[in-house]
């Protein structure tokens, strides 16, 4: 079934035109998602329609005015870039859903309650997701909605972002899986490796992320590991 899923909007082309690629709903969704390369197995055809419902094609003229180039598959890439995606209500779901969870362990990795200075359980911030109708836009990314929607949630549940500093000593023979795991969770401030191979580490990170810390070093070091929280 064909249609339109994009189209490159008046103020992008300069006049009241709008110039449509008909592409497979499917195929663009996953290509707009990155879970699709080739730009290809997006098109119906190699078509650019002034009017797609009349089928009424663009002059080259009015092609290299608004995308300086002919070439089909370049003037998809662009729209897929910059126009706007109409999504079926199964897609809009999905992506919004997706993007509800990410945001969640965003808010779960980031934000404590400030009186326990713990993370809140994802159930709580879902919950809390429900109770002040707080919607997510499954366009935008984390980092450009992420303020406003914990700003929506701070009436329902206390949220607060705050860094802490842990000192961690990690014996020799554990060392080079902890160092990956304290490498990609936070900032080392401080590496003080010891003649025998041990490490002593300062390690900055988000104060939500230290029952995160704390279980994956116990877990990777049966529990040989020492975690205290300098500040």
């Amino acid at each position: 079934k064909q249609k339109t899923a994009y189209e490159i909007m008046p103020s992008l082309v300069g006049s009241e035109m709008c110039i449509r690629d008909r592409v497979k709903p499917d195929p663009a969704f996953d290509y707009k998602t990155g879970k699709l390369s080739e730009i290809s197995k997006i098109l119906i055809s190699e078509e650019i329609y002034t009017d797609s419902n009349k089928g009424t094609r663009a002059t080259n003229e009015k092609l290299n005015q608004v995308f300086k180039t002919t070439d089909p598959a370049k003037i998809a890439e662009i729209i897929m870039k910059k126009g706007e995606l109409n999504l079926t209500t199964e897609q809009r779901k999905k992506m919004t859903s997706e993007k509800r969870k990410q945001l969640v362990t965003f808010i779960a990795k980031t934000y404590v309650d400030p009186r326990s200075h713990l993370p809140h359980p994802p159930l709580r911030i879902e919950q809390a997701l429900d109770d002040g109708r707080v919607s997510i836009d499954p366009f935008k990314n984390i980092d450009e909605q992420v303020k406003e929607v914990v700003e929506k949630l701070r009436p329902i549940i206390p949220l607060k972002s705050e860094n802490i500093i842990l000192e961690i000593s990690v014996p020799a023979q554990f060392v080079a899986q902890s160092y990956t795991v304290l490498k990609s969770t936070g900032t080392l401030k401080k590496e003080d490796w010891q003649t025998n191979g041990s490490l002593k580490a300062i390690l900055e990170i988000p104060a939500a992320a230290r029952p995160h810390v704390i279980d994956r070093l116990g877990s990777i070091t049966k529990g040989t590991a020492t975690v205290e929280v300098v500040k």
